[in-house]
């Protein structure tokens, strides 16, 4: 007698524990390499944002100063909070820029306060120092910190950096 032919089509089941293994495999790969690229894109947003907001702050601070006549506060030599300045158009004297609440502001003359940043970011140790001397016509040094408004507390939207500069009035 013949010995019978059978047609095996299918898999074992050591080759479908196989195949749903290295499936699972990939799949906890690439949901990895996801997640890490979508934690350093927010990451570089929170970058992007704090950086953005301080140099607009600090653009618009030394534009002030050197548009300036005078400091009026802090005097010189000392250190403050807040810097006043006095300015040639009567609208814009006295241009002030202080604190309120983590947000920098500015009030030009009898206008009401500007706020110079948004709430995504906290503004502190705002710092101004006047280095003028009697024979200069004015130099302040501004300093401060900006911080990401972290409200959910996922590490990737931590972010903290000092800003300073010094300005002379023209």
């Amino acid at each position: 007698m013949k010995p019978i032919k059978q047609n095996k089509k299918g898999f074992t089941l050591v080759e479908l524990l196989l195949y749903v293994g290295l499936s699972a495999i990939l799949l906890l790969v690439i949901s990895l390499f996801l997640t890490t690229m979508l934690a350093a894109r927010a990451k570089q947003q929170t970058i992007t944002e704090v950086e953005a907001q301080a140099m607009q702050m600090m653009q618009i601070i030394t534009q002030s100063i050197r548009n300036a006549e005078g400091i009026n506060s802090p005097l010189a030599g000392e250190s403050a909070s807040t810097l006043s300045l006095s300015m040639s158009d009567a609208q814009n004297n006295p241009t002030d820029f202080n604190m309120n609440q983590n947000t920098l502001q500015i009030t030009e003359g009898s206008q009401s306060s500007i706020n110079l940043s948004n709430t995504g970011i906290h503004i502190t140790n705002f710092t101004v120092q006047n280095l003028s001397r009697n024979d200069t016509s004015g130099l302040v040094r501004i300093s401060f910190d900006v911080n990401y408004n972290n409200e959910s507390g996922r590490s990737e939207y931590n972010y903290n950096k000092s800003f300073n500069t010094s300005v002379s009035l023209r």
